[in-house]
């Protein structure tokens, strides 16, 4: 299973419910990765996209405690103990967690690759991602060059999990 964000240098990926910042080229990046693909999300990250609306052309799987909550051409799984029924046996590596903060904690464990956007700034946050550099279960194992979008810098970043 993959996880996928972009994060500034504080390892924020948000606030007040949007994201710190869209920049094309990542934008581009998560489709090439999830496009056809499986992605897992939060019911505030499932709200927070145009018109609430799932993302097409994938299987989008919402992770809430809410057990009443419904979401046209979305499944909905209460707990994290269903989620891994539902891949049991499965190969993942089709699957990317997407957010936001809480799942993307929930769901750490389960997952042995991460694409990282690391944004080159800080911005005002309240939510954040577990910052993998300070994981000794983690390495980088690839980066890109440095990009930017007007002022701003990132790279494209791949992390894995050690080998136990």
């Amino acid at each position: 299973m993959n996880l996928i964000a972009a994060v500034d240098a504080n390892w924020a990926i948000g606030n007040k419910g949007k994201l710190l910042i869209s920049i094309p080229e990542d934008m581009k990046f998560f489709r090439a990765h999830t496009l056809g693909k499986t992605v897992i999300m939060g019911r505030r990250t499932l709200e927070s996209f145009p018109n609430k609306k799932p993302l097409p052309d994938r299987r989008n799987i919402v992770l809430t405690r809410n057990a009443k909550y419904a979401a046209k051409g979305a499944e909905v799984v209460t707990d994290i103990d269903r989620l891994k029924e539902m891949f049991s046996g499965e190969d993942t590596a089709d699957v990317y967690v997407i957010g936001g903060e809480t799942v993307y904690r929930q769901m750490l464990s389960e997952c042995d690759t991460a694409y990282i956007t690391k944004i080159d700034f800080a911005y005002e946050a309240d939510a954040y991602f577990p910052n993998l550099d300070d994981d000794p279960e983690w390495e980088l194992v690839e980066e890109s060059e440095e990009e930017t979008y007007f002022n701003v810098c990132y790279t494209f970043c791949k992390y894995e999990r050690k080998p136990a």
